[in-house]
């Protein structure tokens, strides 16, 4: 079964609207464990504008299942972050400063010597590495050869294709999954997966080891309650 992360960067969002505690960050991430996901995702940004770097502190403290800490390494208060909060996963994203989300997976060839650099650092630390891809089959091959334990597959192009032309949508993602598992690379995806597309992209993609999910889930939250929301994701990726 291909594992839930929640990212739960909205969450803190709609806190630091108002000030204060409400709603309670860390009870979510709680409670979503509770309600059965298999791992908690933070993507904290250098302006804090969701998650505060104090955050992924007191969240290390209580997550039991995956923390996962997605984030720029090209910045190096992130990489100190990780370092010392020690996450059992980072993944690395090539964010730029200011970025309201993030819209492209790494160019493996051309950050290669940065890439297996970085990468030595953070499982020198014992902390499991996944980088954000593009679903082309070269960028996969020169992910390999990184040093990288797994690719994370950044999916909007999938989603955004999705009600077009789901197997034209889903084609170059199995081509690189496909590559990617005889690699013997691990294999995530995350960016605008939700409840219509989801289920047909587990389906389809070999090997596929965890999804991380957070504007969408939040969202559906508002209307079906977020432990109904959690199982609903849940349900699709069986």
């Amino acid at each position: 079964m291909t594992r839930l992360s929640v990212n739960i960067n909205k969450i803190a969002t709609l806190r630091n609207s108002r000030g204060g505690n409400n709603p309670d960050l860390v009870q979510v991430a709680q409670d979503c464990e509770r309600f059965g996901a298999q791992g908690i995702t933070v993507h904290p940004r250098p302006d804090e504008r969701h998650i505060r770097y104090n955050d992924v502190f007191e969240l290390k403290k209580i997550v039991t299942t995956e923390f996962n800490i997605e984030g720029n390494c090209q910045e190096q208060k992130f990489v100190d972050l990780v370092l010392a909060s020690k996450p059992e996963q980072v993944t690395l994203v090539p964010d730029v400063l200011g970025q309201i989300t993030s819209n492209h997976g790494w160019d493996t060839i051309k950050n290669q010597e940065y890439l297996k650099n970085i990468i030595a650092v953070f499982k020198n630390a014992g902390i499991r590495v996944s980088v954000f891809v593009d679903p082309i089959v070269e960028m996969v091959e020169a992910a390999a050869s990184t040093g990288t334990d797994r690719i994370e597959l950044y999916t909007e192009a999938y989603a955004h294709h999705y009600p077009q032309n789901k197997e034209a949508a889903v084609a170059p993602y199995v081509k690189a999954a496909q590559v990617a598992h005889q690699l013997g690379l691990g294999i995530n995806a995350g960016h605008d997966l939700d409840l219509n597309n989801l289920k047909y992209f587990a389906e389809k993609i070999p090997a596929l080891d965890e999804v991380s999910i957070g504007h969408a889930l939040i969202s559906d939250a508002l209307y079906y309650g977020l432990e109904n929301t959690v199982q609903m994701y849940l349900r699709q990726l069986v």
